[in-house]
């Protein structure tokens, strides 16, 4: 059984996902003590946290908290995922690349096997079927250019205006880039590895600085954009207080980073500070338009996962159809080993004896892995649960 946990922004805002992140640790932790995880994936980004289990027997979560769904539906909401219909800005492109880090860090970790790297792979192939034959991801669409048009929707034009970037990784690269296209002044970006700043800023023809620099270019910063993967705080009301009044009052800040970088305590220094909930209000000036390309979206994906359950199931018959010819072909060559030893035949007839036993286990096993086949297209569990019970091993 495939299953899905998961919260998202679509059922929490970002104070209720940082306080979840720990319970649904401890679920996933509980389900390793209690059954055999057969293969696993994690999925991580500012506005979602998802887990992606195989596991044998059925799972039961009474949650309030979490979505948990399981097989056809699991599989439904990531192929939706990876197209980007899922996300809170529609045909975003960047979900599309968090998928393939989070099957790429489950390869590394040794969590993957064969059916996840099946429904992973289609999923990805779907995305990117979807953005090559639909106008979804028109506009070039992300969170990182929703992040810029809420600045400007909030703060007016950001020509000539000096950002600070808090963070070089994915999500601050994404949002520099939104920049570019604004005429900002400068962008001075700051980062704990001071490298990856470095690399940045040459592509953004920006400057950086060390991460515990930071504090002196503050007094010239109109907008302060962080995106971090910090585990807790890095800015607040204590560290800004030293900038003087009508600096605080003019400046704004976006905090992307979950959990959050930017405590909400710097509000009481007049500071303007927004993060990803906000980013639900947002104008979407072609959503009415992807809206339209989602429905071309949705008939790919029906098409696709009618492809990808077929796929999977014929994974499931795989082991007893392998099963099925080793024993056959066990007990053939213990048979006419038996047989060509009480018999004086010359090469030629050994080799026709050998043909025609092999026609007969054939022959025998044929309508056997028709009749499986045919329950595999029929969708019927029934009778591959019952071929698994006696052609593998029934329980005892």
């Amino acid at each position: 059984m495939l299953a899905n946990i998961r919260i998202d922004f679509k059922i929490a805002d970002i104070e209720t996902m940082e306080n979840s992140y720990t319970k649904l640790d401890s679920i996933i932790k509980e389900l390793h003590e209690k059954i055999e995880i057969k293969e696993e994936i994690t999925l991580k980004t500012c506005n979602r946290y998802e887990v992606y289990l195989i596991v044998d027997e059925d799972i039961n979560i009474p949650t309030t908290t979490f979505i948990v769904e399981k097989d056809d539906v699991a599989i439904n909401h990531l192929l939706r995922l990876a197209s980007g219909l899922e996300s809170m800005i529609m045909g975003e492109d960047q979900i599309l690349g968090q998928i393939k880090t989070a099957r790429k860090n489950a390869i590394k970790n040794n969590t993957i096997g064969p059916k996840l790297e099946k429904v992973f792979t289609k999923a990805i192939h779907v995305g990117q079927s979807i953005r090559k034959n639909t106008h979804i991801n028109e506009g070039g669409v992300s969170i990182g250019s929703g992040a810029v048009e809420l600045i400007e929707e909030k703060y007016g034009s950001l020509e000539g205006k000096n950002v600070l970037i808090v963070g070089a990784g994915e999500m601050g690269t994404v949002v520099s880039k939104a920049l570019l296209e604004k005429g900002t002044n400068a962008i001075v970006v700051a980062n704990r590895t001071y490298d990856k700043a470095i690399e940045l800023a040459k592509e953004l023809d920006g400057i950086a600085i060390k991460f515990n620099e930071m504090d002196k270019s503050l007094d010239k910063i109109d907008v302060l954009i962080s995106a971090t993967g910090a585990p807790h705080i890095l800015i607040n009301k204590e560290r800004l207080s030293f900038l003087p009044e009508h600096h605080l009052s003019n400046m704004i800040m976006l905090d992307l980073a979950n959990p959050r970088d930017i405590d909400d305590n710097v509000r009481e220094l007049n500071i303007k500070l927004f993060n990803i909930d906000d980013l639900r209000y947002i104008t979407d000036k072609n959503k009415e338009r992807r809206v339209q390309e989602a429905i071309k979206a949705e008939a790919i994906i029906e098409e696709e996962t009618i492809l990808l359950k077929a796929a999977l199931k014929e994974m499931e018959i795989t082991p007893i159809l392998s099963s099925l010819n080793i024993e056959a072909e066990k007990i053939r060559t213990q048979e006419i080993e038996k047989t060509l030893h009480m018999l004086d035949l010359n090469e030629k007839e050994t080799k026709i004896i050998n043909q025609l036993t092999r026609s007969i286990t054939d022959k025998l096993l044929f309508n056997i892995i028709k009749n499986l086949k045919a329950a595999v297209n029929n969708d019927d569990d029934e009778a591959i649960d019952n071929a698994k019970k006696i052609l593998l091993k029934y329980p005892e």
